[in-house]
């Protein structure tokens, strides 16, 4: 297994490089953001540990333009940033796993090694269907490249019908996954909203399929 190392305090890196070579991997290091992008893109390797604060580029523009290019490569981020909204930046960016400093290297090694067990699926940042495209970290919505505003309610419908694309989703589906399960809501609320959502995406886009559900369409 192939692993980039991306982090700029040299001890560090060198620590990470012994230890993840005596486990077994070939490791190569890069020392700025730049240089693990253009590494990334071209290096062929099974997974990357990532710092947050680089020189020249962000760990987390780092991440972003990778994803941005539909490359997989499973990505592990390391920070001294702890705070949930820190975490929650890196892993809305694209990261698969975040990590603070400082680490336990058996924690670091376990969860190396569930990142490389998974492998380089396909998990876009941003959800695309069709002209559609919705990005749940920025929370916006693109028809045909014009930004639509969106409720909540609305966002989380149209967010899980695209993380089903092309399937046809049924109401009762939709009312566990998108409503608040601990209330009563009544079914219709599902037909309401999809209405709500047909008004702005446009009603061709949104499907019924009768008798067993939604489904969102591919408009030419």
């Amino acid at each position: 297994m192939r692993l980039l190392v991306v982090e700029d305090e040299a001890r560090l890196a060198a620590a990470l490089r012994r230890g993840l070579q005596a486990e077994g991997f070939a490791v190569d290091i890069a020392a700025d953001g730049q240089d693990g992008l253009e590494m990334a893109r071209h290096g062929g390797y099974d997974a990357m540990i990532l710092d947050v604060m680089l020189p020249r580029l962000s760990g987390y523009r780092v991440v972003r333009q990778l994803r941005a290019e539909r490359h997989w490569l499973p990505v592990l981020m390391l920070s001294a940033k702890d705070g949930e909204y820190d975490q929650a930046d890196g892993l809305d960016c694209g990261a698969d796993d975040y990590l603070t400093k400082p680490f336990s290297y058996v924690v670091l090694l376990a969860r190396l090694r569930a990142l490389l067990r998974r492998g380089a699926q396909a998990r876009p940042v941003v959800l695309a269907f069709g002209d559609v495209e919705l990005d749940p970290a920025e929370r916006r919505v693109l028809v045909r490249g014009d930004e639509v505003t969106l409720t909540a309610r609305e966002f989380a419908l149209l967010e899980y019908l695209m993380r089903h694309p092309g399937q046809v989703v049924s109401k009762t589906e939709l009312l566990d996954h998108v409503w608040d399960a601990a209330l009563e809501t009544a079914p219709n609320a599902v037909e309401v909203y999809v209405g709500y959502l047909r008004r702005k995406i446009g009603r061709e886009r949104l499907e019924t399929v009768r008798g067993a559900g939604y489904r969102l369409a591919i408009v030419e």
